[in-house]
Order: C-alpha cells, then structure tokens, then sequence
C-alpha cells in the first residue's frame, strides 16, 4: 500500500482564457513523441501518425455515439498507430462507422448494457478486499473484475445479482493505492495536513483562478502555500471518496499560462479536454517519476481503494510511484485528468488511474484555462439573455420557462454557451396553434450551439436540452 503524503506536478495558475476542446491538434511537441517512442516501444512515425489519428477519432466519437444511439456499444484504439474502432449491435451501422472513418465491430451487448451491469456493481455490497476494481472492456464487450482471488470476486459477482455471463475477471497481483508521499518538484502545500500534493490543470469558476487536483489531497477550507511557499488559496471544492477530484481558489499572487510541465518533454501546452478513447495514447507529470506516457485500458472503471471506492476513473498503464499523486494526464495537449492511485512502479511498470477532468469541470461549473487559445461564444452582443443549469437528460425552456411573440417576419439569432465538456443542443419551436413544433435545430456534440432562423410572426420557445454532461449555460437571444 502506498503512503499517504503527496506531492507533484506543474501547473501554474492564473487568468487565462478557455476554449472550446479543438478535434485536431497541432504538431504535437518532440518531448511527447520521444516519450511515446520510449513507453510504448514504436517508431517516430508512428507515434506521430498515432496522435494524429487519435485526435481524428476523438473528434469523431461523440458524433458517432449520438449517430448510433442505443445500437452504440464502445470505441478504443487498437496498434501501434491506433486505428479507431466503434462497435455497435446493428450490422446496418456498420457503413456509418466507416463513413466516419472508424472500423466497425458487431458485437452482441449495448454499451448501455454493460453501463447496466457495471452499475449494479457499483451498487452491490461492498466487494472482498481481494476484488481491486471493475470497468468496462469494450474490446471484449465485457465488464472487467480484477482481483487476487478470482474465485472470491466470482462469487460477489454472482450475489450483486448483475448478469454474470457479461462479467469477466482478471488475476490481478497487487491493490491499487493512493499515491501520497512528500516530494519535491511542482508541488503545493497544506499546511494543516503536514504534506503537500499536486497541481493538476488551471481551472477557473466566473472569474475566480485555481486549479484542480485530486480529491484525497485537503478539505474544504483547507489553505495551501505553492512550491516556494507562498499563500497561493484555499480548497472550495474536494470529494474523495466517491470522486477523487478537487479545487483550489487562488490568490492574486498566482497567474495560470495553461501549461504542464512535461520534465524532458519541456513545457508543454494545454489546449483542451477532448476525452481519448480506449486505447489512446496518454502521459503522466509527476515529481516523483516525471514524465511517462502509456495507454488507455478503461472508461468508467471503478477502483475498491483501501480507504473508500472511487467510481468513474480511468485505467491506464502508465506507471506512477508514491509522490505523483494529483498530477496532470494528458493526450497530445488535451488534457484529460488528475492522478488518483494505483499499482506497480516505473521500475517493473504498473497501473495508475487517473479522475477524468470532464466531471469537475461539469459539475463545479469550472472553464479548463487553456495557452493561446481564444474564447468560446459568450454570447454577448444579444437583445436578451439568460441563464440557467441542467443536469444530463434534462431540458429547460427560455425565455424563463416561457415564450415569445413576434408580431413581424424576420431573423430569429440565439447562442448557447454551455459547461466545458457537456453536449448541450439547441432547438427553436414554434407554437402552431394545437402543439410546438421545432422549426430549427443545432445539435453538434459539443456544448455551444448557434441557431439563425428566418420566421413568420407567431409565438416561439427555446428549448435547451443536455444530451450529456452537467452544469451551467449561458443563451442570447435576439428576434423581431
């Protein structure tokens, strides 16, 4: 088990702009490549043709997995240069995926299926000790049990009541733990824990700097010092466990570049959040261990930590030693979570997970802060506009839960500015006198959305409705 001091990585903060996440990034930096040569064993050229590829894919997915709806089941990466696969339950879809241009795979369970199972392990008593965690395969098209004593993780298996014949379990050697230790580098400091952990990613909420780290590392209303121990904040938001992220509100005296610090990869740039797929590449900050790169193994896994379950958390097998706790994972420059635990070392490798940034970012209401980017719509510049938040599936109706009339034909104009991370849609109903009919839509997988619609006189609604994802919007709305 692994000791419970942290400390780690470089991020700074401050006040920086966000941006919406970009599907392509640019040349990737040398410092990732070379490391994605050393830990994955491939060429220049394919490491090159990997990032590339992986963020073609990661721009596809959310389009794809709205496309096939309730046919979806999974996507991940497979090779040395990672071709994308998307599989579904429907051969017919099988022209779609390839249109997109992923391989497609026809398998017998829905990701919701095994979302299903997955949850209702979640929600079974609590496992043996033995049992180390549980996520989603979707190569396998299985749910995945690693532990030390299979016979024992089957029978826990076989009393949460879940459908047996879609779990697999895996012999796995040692436990996961949380990754603490007192270690120098890009750390910060809680001075009244006696340790110190790490910066994850900058993050802003409104106009208040800070940044995220793990959620094991303070408590609300815990104050922290930076590495050169100056006041730097103060922890607004921690939950561990359950989740393992948090945030610290910072001071006036720390600025935020959105960058991490990549050791020998240099600095590199964070330039958004698009969440890479099973498979895809990804590396690790840390000041213990520094810099490491590895890939995906899971979405969604859940890990059973000595000291409480962590559920939404990402498997990689990158290694990580005690001291990298709360440092930066990110994929070419999308950055995609902090270090929560793990197993093994970066001497005979190992298993880390990391809590996906996405969740914080939605469920706090927090923009990443990203370098040089520019900022999404604000949706300024409106006659009107209003605010509101949604959790995922829910819709609300503006104006105020209400509607408008015009009295003249002319150009109807909204702008919808929702959570970084989310995919909230837009749609523009008209009321025809019997029933609303929706006269316009805007539905990309993203969380802003436009609509311009030329109408008649008559009575109109907006409906915003978050497809996926949590958190606050913004909508600006001009018409006749």
């Amino acid at each position: 088990m692994l000791r419970r001091t942290p400390a780690l990585i470089a991020i700074a903060i401050g006040a920086l702009v966000m941006t919406a996440t970009p599907a392509v990034a640019a040349k990737p930096p040398s410092g990732v490549v070379d490391a994605l040569q050393r830990d994955l064993g491939i060429t220049k050229e394919q490491a090159v043709n990997r990032l590339a590829n992986e963020a073609r894919g990661n721009g596809a997915a959310p389009g794809l997995r709205k496309k096939l709806a309730d046919r979806y089941a999974g996507a991940w990466y497979e090779g040395p240069e990672s071709a994308f696969v998307v599989a579904s339950v429907d051969k017919a879809d099988t022209g779609a995926i390839a249109t997109a241009g992923a391989q497609a795979r026809i398998v017998t369970r829905t990701l919701a299926q095994l979302t299903a199972v997955k949850d209702g392990l979640d929600r079974a008593s609590a496992p043996p000790a033995t049992v180390y965690g549980w996520a989603i395969t979707p190569q396998a098209n299985s749910v995945t049990v690693q532990a030390a004593d299979p016979a024992a993780a089957q029978s826990w298996v076989a009393a949460s009541g879940v459908d047996a014949a879609a779990v697999t379990v895996e012999q796995a050697s040692e436990r996961p733990g949380l990754f603490y230790d007192i270690r120098g580098g890009d750390a910060y400091y809680i001075p009244s824990k006696g340790y110190r952990c790490s910066i994850g990613f900058a993050a802003r909420r409104g106009t208040q700097v800070g940044f995220t780290s793990a959620g094991h590392c303070g408590s609300v209303g815990d104050a922290t010092t930076g590495y050169n121990q100056v006041a730097q904040g103060t922890f607004q938001i921690s939950s561990f466990p359950g989740n393992d992220y948090s945030w610290v509100a910072t001071n006036s005296n720390w600025t935020a570049p959105g960058v991490v610090n990549g050791y020998s990869a240099g600095i590199l740039p964070v330039r958004g959040s698009a969440v890479t797929q099973v498979g895809g590449a990804v590396c690790r900050s840390g000041s213990t261990t520094q810099w490491h790169c590895g890939t995906v193994q899971a979405l969604n896994s859940t890990v059973n930590y000595p000291e409480g379950t962590v559920s939404g958390l990402t498997r990689t097998n990158v290694c990580a030693e005690p001291g990298d706790s709360g440092g930066a994972f990110i994929s070419g420059d999308q950055a995609q979570g902090m270090t929560s635990g793990g197993s093994g070392n970066c001497s005979s490798g190992g298993t880390t997970y990391f809590q996906p940034i996405g969740e914080i970012l939605s469920a706090a209401g927090l923009t990443l802060i990203t370098a040089g980017g520019t900022p999404p719509p604000t949706c300024q510049g409106h006659r009107e506009t209003y605010t509101g938040s949604l959790t995922s599936n829910q819709s609300a109706y503006q104006p105020n839960n209400s509607s408008y009339q015009t009295t003249t034909s002319g150009t109807h104009s909204a702008c919808l500015d929702g959570p970084t991370g989310a995919d909230f849609d837009l749609y523009l109903e008209k009321w025809n006198g019997s029933a609303w009919t929706v006269v316009a839509t805007s539905d990309s997988p993203n969380p802003d959305e436009t609509i311009s619609y030329n109408g008649t006189a008559g009575t109109y609604r907006l409906r915003i409705h978050a497809y996926s994802g949590s958190g606050s919007y913004t909508l600006g709305l001009t018409h006749p």
